[in-house]
């Protein structure tokens, strides 16, 4: 009689890592990277997929849709579930350090940090570390949710993409990590986010701020006329929603706040 290998805490939190890095419709046994995280974990490759399909189940805009998950094991996985949504930043680190011990290197070999600029050792260096393993966290957990296009123009190219924060990461610390304050952008529509020329009613439509983007434009009346024609021409259109952590409402309504105070 076989007996079943239980999943430990710390192949939960490797697990839960990939989960949030693959988009949804590539969490099946197939993926070459389900695979290799299998093969170091020990397990099958259909194993781990369907792991990461009940963390899936999990997510409450998959439970809308009735996406069940399995029974054994459940109360596991949403522990993990639960804690990431408790405390992010601490479960996002935790998920690389372990990962990066899986694959014997150094975290910040996993999320290729430059070492050059940081300090060699000490409190600081640790700090500055953590920092940009969640931002890399970050970047990589919104893309996916978003399937690597901006929700706002359908552009796929992930050099040309940014994980986009909604509160600003230096407003509300509690946000920093939380996928649901996160949107896909193209570069230029996240500088326009960050500058309060665009915002995201909580309708999940792309409004413009047409008073502030006039005053960027060229003093030219036809190249403004034109310019403002290019830019807002996705005004009132509905943006690409995610496969999972879909953007939290309040805080895009707190961004339009934000902005509008600044703009």
């Amino acid at each position: 009689m076989t007996v079943r290998r239980l999943w430990t805490r710390e192949e939960l939190i490797i697990a839960f890592n990939l989960y949030c890095k693959v988009p949804y419709g590539s969490l099946h046994n197939r993926n070459p990277r389900i695979k290799e995280l299998a093969l170091l974990l020990g397990r099958s490759a259909d194993a781990l997929a369907w792991k990461l399909n009940n963390f899936a189940s999990l997510d409450p805009e998959h439970q809308k849709r009735g996406v069940k998950g399995a029974v054994h094991g459940a109360k596991a996985d949403a522990a993990v579930w639960e804690e990431f949504y408790s405390d992010p930043e601490h479960l996002a680190y935790e998920s690389e350090r372990l990962l990066a011990n899986l694959n014997g290197r150094d975290i910040d070999e996993t999320v290729e940090i430059p070492t050059d600029p940081l300090p060699r050792e000490g409190l600081e260096r640790d700090r500055m570390v953590r920092t940009r393993v969640n931002q890399s966290f970050f970047r990589a957990c919104v893309l996916a949710a978003y399937d690597n296009r901006c929700c706002v123009t359908g552009l796929a190219v992930p050099e040309l993409l940014v994980a986009s924060h909604i509160v600003p990461w230096s407003v509300d610390a509690k946000q920093r990590m939380n996928p649901q304050n996160g949107l896909c952008l193209n570069a230029l529509h996240d500088r326009a986010f960050d500058r309060g020329l665009m915002f995201v009613d909580e309708d999940m439509t792309v409004r413009f701020n047409k008073d502030a983007i006039r005053r960027c434009l060229s003093s030219s009346e036809k190249a403004s006329v034109d310019s403002m024609s290019w830019f807002t021409s996705c005004e009132g259109k509905a943006i690409r929603l995610p496969r999972r952590f879909r953007p939290d409402p309040v805080l895009l309504l707190r961004h339009r706040d934000l902005v509008q105070q600044t703009a």
